[in-house]
């Protein structure tokens, strides 16, 4: 069997590995210069830090998915952030998150009153509704609805009440709304406002308990040039600067894709952008399927800096809120356009690997929420939101920042669309419940044979480790489909 990719993000190279292993011949075509998608480093002036993607989430599917891919865990040195991060409110008031359920509860306790009791009980709760998801909802792809519609998922579906949304469900155990805050923003990790994404994403917050948040050493982009390393040893072909025009079908069957002017047969391919944009590759002249109209997630300003000094008390990972943190995300997710007091996440990787800047240096990312490219003029807007966010950030955590910068770059949602993201959303296509679990773009996306997707888009949805499990699903179903002609072997 012969497989193509168009895209190389992670979603492609986990496959492509995958796929390699058990023979296959894979062969990666990316438009760009490098391979990784979101995975990369923002880099000036001898700087260098993440550009995407920070926080590590479940650390064993990301290790186990890469060892069936070859790659010893060794080669992915993994730290533990403790405090797993830190939340600055308006008030002064700092909350500190630690994966530790009694030093949490402690936490929470001193900051509200009964809120410990609250914080063991959603743990409580959570932990076998995690164990089911993981299995039900994370662990398969819905090829068919008949697939999804079982009495196991749709009790799960009412056990967690998945017509509310993540903060609605949270508010069932805290009652003060700066800790219904702390333990619902994390459905800002893939694009999705907490009062909008359904329950089943207060997964996400059990999940930093349960089983941590870390940090790769030398940043999450590392991981890219450890996994294109195994591919080029595997023999996984690699075109760069290679921009696929179109797919080629013939009936109800893809057979291959034309790149630079040139058609190319392949057995399977496996389109890895962002899945709204896969019509576009359809030949004129052929019937499309229906084309859907997907909500894009939500975009972000991200802010590079580099620094002549280092904080030397200052966590990995901080949130800064505002007042109102409902009211602010309302302005962006149903408004369109940025609030004047933003939140805004700050990435400080010299907190906990001092390799990556200079001695007596650091490197900082501030990630601040916004629309997906649209109503906001960026040019005229983004200085003013950048001076604002320094302001509050020297004010209430980082002392005498606007002196210490020595390199800054920024990117707004208006470059996200120039490098193909989908409505400049940074996350794929929002976390909604028309667009989770059955309602999103399956690994099979079509009924065209030999035609399938994989990435941030598709279910089982975005974050890398949850990507790498959809590239694993993805590889599940094209061995499976290859049973038919010699023997292999389930991944997972």
């Amino acid at each position: 069997m012969k497989v193509a990719f168009i895209g190389g993000g992670i979603g492609a190279m986990t496959s492509a590995l995958l796929l390699r292993r058990q023979g296959l011949d894979v062969t990666v075509f990316e438009r760009g210069s490098r391979l990784g998608g979101r995975l990369a480093y923002e880099e000036g002036e001898g700087y260098k830090i993440d550009q995407g993607p920070t926080i590590v989430l479940l650390p064993e599917t990301l290790l186990g998915i890469m060892e069936e891919a070859g790659i010893s865990r060794h080669k992915l040195p993994l730290l533990p952030c403790d405090p797993m991060y830190n939340i600055h409110y308006a008030d002064g008031t700092v909350l500190r998150k630690w994966r530790d359920t009694d030093r949490q509860a402690e936490e929470l306790e001193s900051l509200s009153p009964g809120a410990g009791k609250g914080f063991r009980s959603f743990m409580e709760d959570m932990r076998p509704l995690f164990q089911q998801g993981q299995s039900s909802l994370l662990g398969r792809p819905f090829l068919r609805r008949r697939d999804f519609f079982n009495w196991a998922n749709l009790s799960l579906l009412l056990k967690f009440r998945a017509y509310s949304s993540v903060r609605k469900q949270v508010s069932r155990y805290f009652k003060d709304e700066r800790i219904i805050d702390a333990y619902s923003l994390q459905t800002l990790y893939i694009g999705g406002a907490p009062f909008q994404s359904p329950s089943l994403y207060a997964l996400l917050p059990y999940a930093e308990h349960a089983f941590g948040v870390w940090y790769l050493k030398g940043g999450y982009a590392s991981l890219v040039n450890v996994m294109e390393e195994e591919m080029e040893k595997q023999g996984v072909a690699i075109y760069r600067n290679a921009y696929v025009e179109k797919i080629i079908t013939k009936g109800r069957r893809c057979t291959g894709i034309v790149v630079g002017g040139d058609e190319r047969q392949f057995d399977a391919v496996v389109y890895n952008g962002d899945f709204p944009h896969l019509s576009t590759l359809f030949p004129q002249g052929v019937k499309k399927p229906p084309v859907k109209s997907y909500k894009p997630s939500s975009g972000c300003v991200l802010l590079y800096l580099g620094l002549n000094r280092r904080y030397e008390d200052a966590a990995a990972h901080q949130f800064f809120l505002p007042d109102s943190l409902t009211g602010s995300l309302r302005r962006i997710f149903i408004e369109g356009r940025m609030p004047n007091d933003p939140s805004f996440y700050v990435f400080y990787p010299s907190a906990i690997d001092s390799d990556v800047a200079p001695d007596g240096e650091s490197v900082m990312y501030m990630l601040i929420p916004a629309p997906p490219e649209g109503k906001v003029d960026w040019v005229t807007e983004t200085p003013q939101l950048i001076a604002k966010v320094l302001e509050e950030a020297e004010k209430r955590g980082f002392p005498g920042l606007r002196d210490a910068i020595r390199w800054q770059s920024v990117r707004t949602p208006q470059d996200a669309v120039l490098e193909g993201l989908y409505q400049g959303g940074s996350f794929g296509i929002a976390p909604t419940l028309s667009q989770s679990a059955l309602f999103r773009p399956q690994i099979v996306p079509y009924d065209i044979e030999g035609l399938y997707a994989v990435g941030a888009s598709v279910h089982p949805g975005g974050g890398i480790p949850i990507v790498m499990q959809g590239a694993r699903l993805l590889a599940n179903q094209l061995l499976k489909e290859r049973c038919s002609h010699g023997n292999s072997r389930k991944l997972g």
